[in-house]
């Protein structure tokens, strides 16, 4: 049986960049969640042009699914914040489905993790796409 190779951690991320778009904004009921893991504000950006945004139903507190569309999508306002690996593991750990964390492209290109949503999460869901974001779409109601 061969050796086990060494593990290789050199250039392993010390800290992770995380793209929030609905309840974990800043001011917004999930957000201490956020801060209790001292998650630190990288920016407010906008996403890639490729993604839609939906007001899903039946959520406490309410809280959106981003889903990645491609063609027809729009940019979407989202805030980017870094947290060291043990408190993205343990974040990632409390998010409950139909919400998922994936990869989320950013106006500039950047991928980041992010919230994403399963095909589920559109049951009953209203598209806010047209309103830009989260807040716009709180601020209407």
């Amino acid at each position: 049986m061969p050796d086990t190779p060494p593990l290789d951690i050199d250039g392993a991320p010390a800290s992770v960049k995380l793209a929030v778009v609905g309840a974990h904004l800043a001011a917004m009921p999930l957000h201490w969640q956020l801060t209790s893991r001292n998650a630190k504000l990288v920016r407010r950006c906008k996403t890639a042009a490729a993604y839609r945004l939906y007001a899903m139903a039946n959520t406490t507190p309410p809280k959106p699914a981003l889903i990645h569309v491609g063609d027809g999508g729009a940019a979407i306002e989202v805030e980017v914040y870094a947290l060291d690996v043990a408190a993205f593991g343990s974040f990632v750990a409390e998010v409950p489905a139909p919400l998922a964390i994936g990869t989320v492209t950013l106006d500039d290109g950047e991928e980041v993790k992010g919230f994403v949503a399963e095909p589920r999460a559109l049951d009953g869901a209203a598209d806010i796409t047209h309103l830009g974001g989260w807040r716009a779409y709180i601020a209407s109601l």
